[in-house]
């Protein structure tokens, strides 16, 4: 028995991963393993029957200490010339008596290895714990089987429960004590599949968009399964506000469309052309922000000088004056005079007291100045130092005088090219074209041929003391003719025949600007029914459908007008109209 426990003892002794050395109880060494050989060579070479300390003194002392007071000697750090080596010694006993002492040993490497090994996971756990913990979604995870393991705090607002309510249980206790309406772990864990469900959570009241996750181990089994719980009560309560605030907005552009066309209304614009109307809202809008170097574009008689006392008469400046000069008609010397003023004496003919210019006499208003693109070089680089830095000296004056006026410029020519082909100053043209508005053509614009005609009627009616009306063959003259002169040309068309003409306006007395007298009234021709007997009956009846509203588009202002003249509602008309493409009205 005694061979068979050496025997049992020397093969665990050589199986063990640390060196083991066994001495008597005077410390001479008994035994030594292969593998503390080979952690002490080369000073390995230990000899039973040496002393520890012949070869090992650090660990000799160690020895020493333990034989001679039974202490252990452990965890202690050696460090030789050719190794590092942390040692345990332990006292062997027999009848209470001290018999000897055991030595392991081990390399230090082998412990800073497994330290470092633990920190890593220590840290990494730390930040696995800070992320979940500190993630605003819930979380929830669970083993194979569907036990809780982990539920982050997220989880415990959303949910209203704690996680030592859960951890360690079966999910399930959820959907058992009625806290969720349903669960989609068990679904996940029995499908194998990634499962987005909304939930209702009883005990909060909210909304949360759970997302359940599947984790397989490499054996392909579902070794964990994570649940993501967002939180969709607030989402949705942004979503009903971001849709009220819509709401909002659509009313509030649309109110503000309707009080900028009743504000042209009351100001006696005339604007049914969609450009036009898009025209007036940026004028009205450049003129609330007081902007200033506004270029506005257009041939002549468009209505650019109608268009600069609308920006001053809606701006901040309406109450100052609105001075007006237009640059193509005075020589230079006299322009130059009349835009900055003089100071007696200073020319041939001056006032001996000096005079005031235009742009003083602007002061906190706004400056008009027409057809700025024949204004003299000279007087445009004078200008432009006025636009710089807002100070007027007086011709032959040696004092300047800080001038606050808003200035608005129009032409009918094209700035950009006279530019480049130095008949204007490049710098100047880039001062004045901060804000530019195009006016177009009013053969670009026919829908407001018939609206103009009717409010220039209905002006000089009234400053004649007349009661004129346009006749049918007028009104169809008028949605014919081309008017190169634009708006101008219409406006002293309809003045003379309010002038001159008979009641219904269409004298041949009164000519048009090519000399031909304008068609005389007439009675519109009766409809002729059948017009193509090729035709269908619908075709034909729509044909003839046509020719009334067209007839009725021509002599009555209104859509209401022509609803109650042919006994149908106004929202018919303005179908009809809009079927058989003939422009709008007003209603």
């Amino acid at each position: 028995m005694a061979e068979m426990n050496e025997i049992t003892l020397h093969q665990v002794f050589e199986s063990m991963n640390c060196g083991i050395i066994v001495m008597d109880r005077a410390g001479r060494i008994q035994w030594v393993n292969p593998q503390a050989r080979g952690i002490l060579k080369p000073s390995g070479r230990l000899c039973p029957g040496e002393a520890i300390g012949t070869h090992l003194p650090l660990t000799g002392r160690l020895v020493e200490r333990c034989l001679k007071t039974g202490e252990p000697q452990l965890d202690k750090h050696l460090q030789g010339k050719h190794v590092d080596i942390v040692v345990h010694v332990t006292c062997m006993k027999a009848s209470g008596k001290i018999t000897g002492a055991v030595c392991s040993l081990d390399k230090i490497e082998r412990f800073e290895e497994a330290a470092s090994q633990l920190d890593s996971v220590k840290r990494l756990n730390r930040q696995l714990t800070a992320i979940v913990d500190n993630s605003s979604d819930g979380i929830w995870v669970c083993d194979g089987n569907g036990t809780v393991i982990t539920v982050n705090k997220s989880s415990e607002r959303l949910n209203g429960v704690k996680a030592e309510e859960v951890i360690g249980k079966h999910v399930s206790i959820m959907e058992d004590k009625g806290l969720v309406d349903h669960n989609v772990t068990p679904e996940v864990i029995r499908t194998g599949r990634k499962i987005s469900a909304l939930q209702y959570i009883k005990r909060t009241g909210k909304y949360v968009l759970m997302t359940a996750t599947p984790v397989f181990d490499e054996n392909g089994d579902i070794s964990m399964v994570v649940s993501n719980g967002r939180d969709m009560t607030r989402l949705n309560a942004i979503n009903e506000e971001l849709e009220q605030i819509r709401m909002k907005a659509q009313k509030l552009e649309d109110r503000l469309a309707e009080i900028d066309m009743l504000q042209l209304k009351d100001q006696d614009i005339v604007a049914e052309n969609d450009k036009m109307v898009q025209i007036l809202r940026v004028a009205f809008k450049l003129a609330k922000m007081d902007a200033s170097n506004i270029l506005i574009l257009g041939e002549s008689g468009a209505g650019k000088g109608m268009l600069a006392k609308f920006i001053h008469k809606n701006g901040n400046r309406s109450k100052k004056a609105f001075i007006q000069i237009n640059c193509a008609a005075l020589p230079e010397t006299l322009l130059e005079a009349e835009l900055f003023g003089y100071e007696g004496g200073a020319f041939t003919g001056a006032r001996q007291k000096g005079k005031a210019g235009l742009l003083e006499l602007a002061h906190g208003g706004v400056l008009f100045l027409d057809e700025i693109g024949d204004m003299p070089i000279s007087v445009q680089a004078k200008l432009l130092k006025y636009l710089d830095d807002h100070m007027v000296m007086r011709v032959g004056g040696t004092q300047a005088r800080m001038i606050d006026c808003l200035i608005v410029a129009a032409t009918n020519h094209d700035l950009e090219a006279k530019a480049k082909e130095k008949t204007f100053r490049e710098d100047l043209y880039y001062r004045l074209n901060s804000f530019i508005i195009h006016i177009p053509p009013l053969r670009e614009r026919p829908e407001d041929i018939l609206k103009l005609a009717n409010s220039f009627l209905k002006k000089y009616n009234a400053k004649y003391n007349l009661d004129r009306r346009l006749s049918y063959r007028t009104l169809e003259f008028l949605r014919s003719h081309p008017f190169e002169g634009n708006v101008r040309e219409l406006q002293n068309l309809i003045r003379r025949l309010v002038v001159m003409g008979e009641p219904d306006a269409s004298p041949a007395t009164a000519r048009d600007d090519y000399g031909e007298p304008l068609p005389a009234a007439t009675a519109p021709p009766p409809v002729q029914y059948g017009l193509d007997p090729a035709q269908g009956l619908t075709a034909q009846l729509e044909a003839v459908e046509r020719e009334i509203l067209r007839r009725a588009f021509a002599r009555f202002p209104s859509t209401r007008q022509m609803a109650a003249q042919l006994e149908v509602s106004q929202p018919t008309i303005v179908r009809k109209l809009k079927k058989y493409g003939l422009a709008g009205k007003d209603t």
